[in-house]
């Protein structure tokens, strides 16, 4: 039978994507349906059909897995943000443990890999977990101003001023700015038009010292938010308020913070821990989401570098020195490369609150950066640890690792393809995947951190 689009037929979700939707096949057709998850038998609506594979609409679930749970939030299956909320946890855990097997399996060639991955670490709790947030600013179908997020691969704000998986003082924060703006009559921005001033209201929470900052991301000057005090004193009345700054952005963008930023009270950032250690964070700061997990994270890659005070480690992509600082502590000394100078300007001056004189910093390309020093000082690292963004390692950097040839890798990763690819390169010739740690920092999301141990193969060699 030859599908068609809009077509109605009845499906068993067999399996999920990396993204978090649903896979059935029809007559061995497979077809990816959001909101589903493993075990459902469910009416869809054809949407889309490519050459050997589509998509579905949901229209009603006949008969639920038994993994399926109640979503909490409302808004959860328009919202773009927690895709997954409505599968228990404890099969989130496990749809997260074997997205990595698989990746390392499918695409890195470790058929074995199992017998080194660790128990995925898992949330205590896994809502209001996140310290951070970006709210767009927009109008509702009435014409109120409101705020909220974005529904999946849309700008169409989802309006939600109570999220479940941010801190719960956003909700407050939120309360006060958009009451503020209706009785200004002070208008969001409209990003087809340029117009409107208030683009995005950002949050940060510090977990550990309760400190909170709030910026407003505005498309214009600071003098055309009307009775700006009047939001001040509002603001600054909630406990823990240490910040409040507006951040310009007056751009045609999707990016949602500009460059420069300017603080109308309190100061220009906040403090939190990671353990032991102190972090500034600015409103233009990468900080992890979670920091319970991260702490959790950056604990099992010290526990892989297997220092003892006496190693010489590099951190590439190292931002604003959280990993360097925690390696620090157990490193005679640590060498952190990033690409954005801001941020290496954080790590300097984290740095030097936690008093550690033992971190040295490099802004450039780690690709660069490192056969640069090593060409110049020829000094061979006992340890790296690398940690970049989604896309991955430059294969001239992976390269540049294996020659020097130190006696550990640890490789943090949040996207475990390419993870699995780049431990293919540097598991060719000198190095084996010796332990795998997944760690969930985004319940109700399809996202997880990785922490993997290589280790080199022939001990005694360079």
């Amino acid at each position: 039978m030859e599908l068609k689009k809009n077509q109605e037929i009845l499906l068993t979700i067999e399996d999920f994507t990396k993204d978090g939707e649903g896979l059935g096949k029809y007559q061995g057709f497979p077809l990816f349906v959001k909101d589903t998850v493993i075990g459902d038998r469910v009416k869809i609506s054809i949407t889309k059909l490519k050459k050997n594979y589509g998509y579905g609409r949901l229209l009603a679930i006949l008969e639920p897995s038994p993994d399926r749970v109640e979503a909490p939030c409302p808004v959860a299956r328009q919202c773009g943000g927690c895709k997954i909320q409505q599968l228990s946890y404890e099969q989130q855990k496990k749809f997260k443990w074997r997205q990595v097997s698989n990746c390392l399996q499918r695409i890195g060639s470790f058929p074995d890999i199992e017998k080194k991955m660790e128990p995925i670490y898992a949330m205590d709790s896994p809502w209001h977990y996140r310290n951070k947030a970006q709210y767009p600013v927009g109008l509702d179908k009435k014409g109120q101003i409101t705020a909220g997020f974005y529904a999946g691969h849309t700008h169409t704000i989802i309006p939600n001023t109570d999220c479940l998986i941010q801190a719960k003082v956003n909700k407050d924060i939120l309360e006060i700015i958009l009451n503020y703006l209706r009785k200004n009559n002070i208008q969001p921005y409209d990003e087809k038009t340029h117009t409107g001033l208030v683009r995005h209201i950002l949050t940060r929470v510090g977990f550990v010292t309760g400190e909170i900052m709030v910026c407003l991301v505005i498309n214009g000057k600071k003098e055309q938010l009307k009775h700006i005090s009047a939001l001040i004193s509002r603001l600054s009345a909630i406990p823990g308020m240490t910040s409040i700054l507006i951040n310009t952005n007056t751009d045609r963008t999707n990016r949602i913070l500009g460059s420069a930023c300017r603080t109308l009270w309190g100061k220009p950032y906040i403090e939190d821990y990671i353990g032991d250690i102190r972090y500034q964070i600015g409103p233009l700061s990468f900080f992890q989401v979670n920091p319970v997990q991260t702490k959790v994270l950056y604990s099992k890659a010290l526990e892989y570098a297997g220092l003892t005070g006496e190693e010489i480690v590099w951190d590439l992509y190292c931002g604003i020195g959280t990993i360097s600082l925690f390696l620090a502590q157990r490193a005679k000394h640590v060498y952190g490369v990033e690409i954005v100078p801001d941020a290496i300007a954080d790590a300097r001056n984290n740095a030097a609150i936690n008093g550690m004189d033992n971190v040295t910093f490099y802004v450039g390309k780690a690709e660069e950066i490192v056969p640069a020093e090593y060409a110049r000082t020829g000094i061979r690292p006992d340890v790296i640890v690398v940690d970049p963004p989604r896309k991955g390692c430059e294969a001239s950097l992976l390269h540049t690792m294996i020659t020097m040839a130190p006696r550990r890798i640890v490789y943090v990763s949040c996207d475990p393809g390419t993870l699995a690819r780049d431990c293919l390169i540097l598991c060719q010739d000198r190095y084996t995947i010796d332990k795998v740690a997944v760690v969930d920092q985004f319940a109700h999301s399809c996202h997880c951190e990785v922490c993997v141990k290589l280790g080199r193969i022939k001990e005694g060699e360079y």
